[in-house]
């Protein structure tokens, strides 16, 4: 058999590049036993390279179409279409066609064959290409299939298979295709099959749907289909649709449409008996394969036969379990406000520096709270902790009414927070100079670290930052800093709950948290607008920053009128703030300090937008008004019986507030204060192991684990580059980084569940919408007001482009977008709590913020009119 053509049973899993991804899978699946696959063969992609090979026309136009970009979508239309016109008119090689004829003589020319396009970029685990190539049905004699592989080949040049690759990073002449040519099955029925339940992601549940005749009525939309779901060989839900239309096969060829008699029409498409046969032969191609699958079957004559089956690629992966009980997973980067994936190193310290059981999936951390679902009392203090966030909350119900975790007999030894008479504000002196003194021990530890870390390199390095970790976490866990920020806290819950009962008073804190001392975060936000304060007499270097490309701009600022001045303050700002960025716990991430372009565009918009002296303008103003407020309330409270007990009591909390509440946020400061440390030492060493030959770029050390990179250090010194176990040392850790490389890419597609099971279900709670507007949608609210005005929706940072009065809306914001806070008036986001960045920062700029509003950035369109209402968690689009 030449290497022009391959029957199914010949393809071998290593030939992509021949076979294509369509291809590979039917491969596959026709050497599982028990499994029917229609017969048939492949022409390969050398077929389709030969065709190519010397066709003027062809390259020209390609090589026109590799110079424009996604965005020119008239002339990818115009040239593409020339593309297809050549190939439908190019000549077929007589070898190709005489293999093509050998093939079909075999399985007999009289049948009827579907011709399927395959490509060698297609059902890729992080870029499926799914329904970018044709597929024609019941395609009889030579010349017509001859003609139908040509349309396939063109096929691989519609306008949105062009525009598909050129977003995903392929280049069109590193594509080809090759074409199955496969016996026709006449279906009374036919569907889609998923092994894992592609709406919850529960592994546990087989989704079909099925309709009459060929698939392709389903894959186009032409008609409902029913629905089944199987869980452990029991139907528990059935979806009969109304099917008006099928698609069926004519015997001359080709497909038409039909009507269905409306007796057939309401009536289940496959039996019971079926549903479970056919949820059997799922399970057993999924085991074959070892992952979830997409199938495409059909029913024949009471068989069914598997025509396509490749892995679902969106499902979000289960974090691993030692043992097969159940368990419940919360998502990390929802509390911490960072669901982007974080790559291995990053994971690794983030490992190192915590003590909660954790877990990752998919480029995540996952918190494992079975165990204290399993105690009555674990279960009261997961409600006191997480039971803010309504969504998080309502999915914890979902679960224990299910009884998914079991309870073990009360343990009456264990503390719940919030039980008993025990006054947590009362655990700590309300003095501010505690606060100074924990700073001061904090920044003194760091500067020893820049010290001592200085003259340590290869595995002593290494061996150095473990140790040293150890000191983090004593710092980020010391008893007295946990109880500064949970006696504000708790004292900012006790305030709002109090005052609501006893004046009718909404989230009284928010407004006596404004303009608090020492909360680095929003000292941050402000510091920016002293360094354009700085900027701003100076037009020179005003215009030369307009024009910032590069992050050497620093360099060049010097020579300019004013430029010293200028370097001086960014300087100033780095050499405090430049260890934040975007993303800022995972280590990996590039800093401020490494990128400090990342910071023009927010200085020229500060130099734009506000006058002189606007930072301690506005800290005055916030503080003024959280005065105020406080006087109000204590005011009004002493009206009330025993009025003077109930504000001495009330004065005592607000000063835990403002005394206190600024900590909140040093102890992460701190935390990404070292991580930096670390990471410039660890590019060092980076940079000797790229000059060893045993990695290409500092930045692959990213994709190592900790203790992986430690191994690497250690051995990988190549000393001797003859030596063979050295090489093929350096091969392995090239080709783990390779494989790492990808597997982020495909994390960065999936977006994390707030909380799923070990069956990898994810699990919804819901928001009380009794009292909002029919159309808004719910959130948590964090900080109180309503405000309306032009909403920005903004993915990423460095894309900012605010007008001073905009409303923010993103999916999550850490302290980096800090600066950002100083020009907008309100403030949306997917992701939340009461407790995280955005919602603490909020409140002191008096911002008014909902947070945790499902899929916010893509309900609601930049530049649209919005009401954002604080107070009562809910978001309005007004027009």
């Amino acid at each position: 058999m030449s290497s022009l053509v391959l029957d199914f049973k010949e393809m071998a899993s290593n030939q992509l590049w021949l076979i294509g991804g369509k291809g590979l899978h039917l491969g596959e699946l026709s050497k599982i036993e028990g499994i029917l696959v229609p017969e048939g063969f492949c022409l390969t992609t050398e077929g389709y390279q030969r065709a190519i090979e010397h066709n003027e026309t062809y390259h020209a136009l390609l090589h026109r179409l590799t110079m424009l970009s996604a965005e020119d979508r008239d002339h990818i239309g115009e040239i593409s279409k020339q593309i297809r016109q050549t190939l439908l008119e190019a000549e077929i090689p007589p070898e190709v066609v005489t293999a093509v004829s050998d093939s079909l003589s075999r399985f007999g020319e009289e049948h009827a064959y579907a011709v399927r396009s395959s490509a060698t970029a297609e059902d890729l685990p992080h870029a499926s290409f799914a329904g970018q190539q044709d597929t024609y049905l019941n395609i009889i004699g030579k010349d017509a299939i001859l003609q139908h592989i040509r349309k396939c080949w063109a096929s691989l040049f519609t306008d949105r298979a062009v525009i598909y690759r050129m977003q995903n990073g392929f280049g069109h002449g590193q594509v080809y295709l090759s074409v199955i040519i496969q016996k026709m099955v006449f279906p009374e029925a036919s569907g889609i099959m998923f092994t894992a339940d592609p709406m919850t992601g529960s592994r546990k549940v087989v989704s079909i749907d099925a309709g009459y005749g060929l698939g392709e009525a389903l894959v186009s939309g032409l008609v409902s289909a029913d629905g089944y779901k199987i869980r452990e060989d029991e139907i528990i839900e059935k979806r009969v649709a109304a099917k008006t239309m099928a698609i069926y096969a004519r015997s001359e060829g080709g497909t038409e449409t039909k009507p269905i008699h409306p007796d057939q029409q309401k009536s289940q498409t496959l039996t019971d008996e079926q549903i479970l046969q056919l949820g059997r032969i799922g399970r057993q191609i999924e085991a074959y394969y070892g992952q979830p699958q997409d199938i495409e079957w059909c029913l024949a004559q009471d068989n069914f036969y598997i025509v396509q089956s490749r892995p679902i690629t969106t499902l979000f992966p289960i974090p691993e379990a030692k043992d097969q009980d159940n368990h419940v997973y919360i998502s990390v980067g929802h509390q911490q406000m960072m669901t982007d994936p974080i790559k291995p190193l990053g994971l690794s310290f983030y490992l190192l520096t915590t003590p909660a059981p954790m877990r990752t999936a998919g480029g995540r951390l996952f918190v494992d709270i079975a165990p204290r679902l399993a105690t009555r009392a674990g279960r009261e203090a997961l409600m006191h902790t997480l039971g803010s966030d309504p969504l998080i909350k309502g999915a914890l119900m979902t679960i224990i009414k299910r009884d998914y975790i079991k309870l073990l007999p009360d343990d009456p030894t264990v503390q719940v927070p919030g039980r008993g008479n025990t006054d947590s504000t009362s655990l700590i002196d309300n003095d501010p100079v505690i606060v100074l003194d924990l700073i001061q021990r904090s920044q003194a530890s760091i500067e020893e670290l820049k010290q001592n870390i200085r003259t340590k390199s290869g595995s002593d390095l290494l061996d150095f930052i473990l140790e040293d970790i150890q000191e983090l976490r004593r710092i980020l866990f010391d008893p007295q800093s946990t109880a500064v920020f949970m006696a504000a806290m708790n004292a900012s819950a006790w305030t709002n709950e109090n005052m609501n009962a006893w004046l009718g008073e909404k989230n009284a804190a928010d407004t006596l948290s404004q303009s608090v001392p020492g909360n680095i975060t929003s000292e941050m936000g402000l510091a920016l607008l002293d360094v354009a304060d700085v900027i701003r007499p100076y037009p020179e270097v005003i215009d030369y920053m307009q024009h910032v490309k590069d992050d050497n701009f620093m360099d060049e600022l010097v020579k300019l009128d004013g430029g010293q001045e200028a370097r001086d303050a960014i300087q100033g700002f780095l050499d405090k703030y430049g260890m934040r960025c975007a993303g800022e716990i995972d280590i990996t991430r590039t800093r401020w300090s490494e990128n400090p372009s990342t910071l023009v565009p927010l200085i020229l918009g500060n130099i734009k937008h506000f006058e002189p002296n606007e930072s301690s303008r506005r800290f005055e103003q916030g503080k003024l008004e959280a005065l105020d407020k406080e006087n109000e309330l204590l005011e009004r409270l002493k009206q009330l019986p025993d009025g003077e007990q109930k504000a001495k009591e009330t004065k005592r909390m607000i000063d835990l507030i403002r005394n206190f509440i600024g900590y909140r946020e040093y102890p992460k400061y701190g935390m990404v204060s070292r991580y930096f440390v670390y990471k410039q030492s660890l590019l060092k060493e980076a940079k000797r192991l790229v000059q060893a030959g045993v990695i290409h770029e500092q930045e692959d050390i990213f994709y190592l684990f900790f203790d992986e990179l430690h191994e690497v250090v250690r051995t990988n010194q190549l000393d001797d580059p003859g030596c063979r176990a050295e090489q093929q040392a350096t091969l392995a850790t090239r080709q783990i980084i390779s494989k790492r490389k990808e597997e982020y890419k495909v994390y960065e597609k999936l977006s994390p569940p707030r909380v799923m099971t070990s069956d990898g279900e994810i699990i919804r709670g819901e928001y009380n919408r009794e009292n909002l507007p029919d159309e808004a949608m719910a959130g948590l609210a964090v900080s109180s007001g309503v405000i309306e005005g032009k909403a920005r929706v903004i993915l990423n940072m460095e894309d900012a482009d605010l007008e001073e009065g905009d409303i923010l809306v993103t999916s999550f914001t850490d302290p980096s977008w800090t600066p950002l806070f100083v020009s907008i008036k309100g403030l949306v986001t997917e992701v939340g709590g009461l407790m995280t960045h955005g919602a603490v920062i909020a409140r002191e700029y008096g911002l008014p913020a909902v947070v945790g509003v499902e899929d916010a950035t893509k309900r609601i369109k930049d530049g649209q009119h919005i009401r954002v209402n604080g107070t009562e968690g809910y978001v309005e689009v007004l027009e």
